[in-house]
């Protein structure tokens, strides 16, 4: 069952998967580099660095839709299983999502954005999961227009991942590539690029190189199309 909940959901992610709210961005300009799956060095701005390693627990990455990002989000389980991805939008400029690692902290089945509420009266944050006290969420929402700083996840993935997220369930924003730390996780599950593949994706798709379990990081510039391995 979790092989087929991970096959349709992937579906998800490369067929491509509403208005959000937010507050004032909370930090642009920390770090978040994924040195693998579950490890994640965490640069503050200020010279200050830590490592945070989310092994044996369960947690939410959200690749922002910006340059050298996937723009998809990926919930793994304490079991290192990526069981959901799909693609996303975030934060538009001068309405940046901020990034770094945090826990959820509010969690709002049905929502209307006070800030950005709906003009015809319909929420437009549903399926919310709360990550700051400014109101970014990950949420349903139209993930081809970018929002006031949250996440915009498709309607399968809002409610997949809210029903499966607790207060203790981590959730990594950042703004580099995730993308090659699970690319063989996708494939074993059965992915194959196709005519739905958001062109974001499919662009980066091109020259991506994808990390195997235990691999080490391939060196700057030394990139491999990954629809060889197709």
């Amino acid at each position: 069952m979790k092989l087929v909940r991970i096959v349709m959901a992937f579906c998800a992610l490369f067929a491509l998967a509403s208005p959000a709210s937010a507050g004032k961005p909370e930090d642009t300009q920390s770090r978040v580099i994924p040195l693998s799956k579950t490890k994640f060095a965490v640069m503050d701005g200020k010279g200050g660095e830590k490592i945070v390693d989310l092994k044996g627990q369960d947690f939410i990455v959200v690749s922002l839709r910006e340059k050298d990002a996937d723009g998809a989000s990926y919930a793994i389980d304490r079991d290192g299983v990526v069981w959901w991805a799909a693609s996303i939008s975030s934060g538009a400029k001068g309405h940046e999502t901020p990034s770094g690692v945090y826990r959820v902290i509010r969690k709002e089945r049905y929502h209307m954005s006070r800030a950005h509420p709906d003009p015809k009266g319909i929420n437009n944050m549903d399926f919310s999961l709360f990550f700051t006290n400014c109101g970014h969420a990950i949420h349903m929402g139209n993930t081809n227009a970018m929002s006031h700083g949250c996440i915009h996840v498709g309607k399968k993935g809002a409610d997949s991942m809210f029903k499966w997220a607790t207060h203790k369930t981590r959730i990594v924003i950042t703004r580099e590539h995730y993308l090659p730390f699970v690319y063989y996780d996708l494939i074993k599950a059965g992915y194959r690029e196709n005519k739905n593949t958001p062109a974001h994706i499919r662009a980066y798709l091109k020259k991506m190189v994808p990390i195997k379990p235990h691999m080490e990081l391939p060196p700057e510039g030394n990139a491999s199309h990954a629809r060889d391995a197709y």
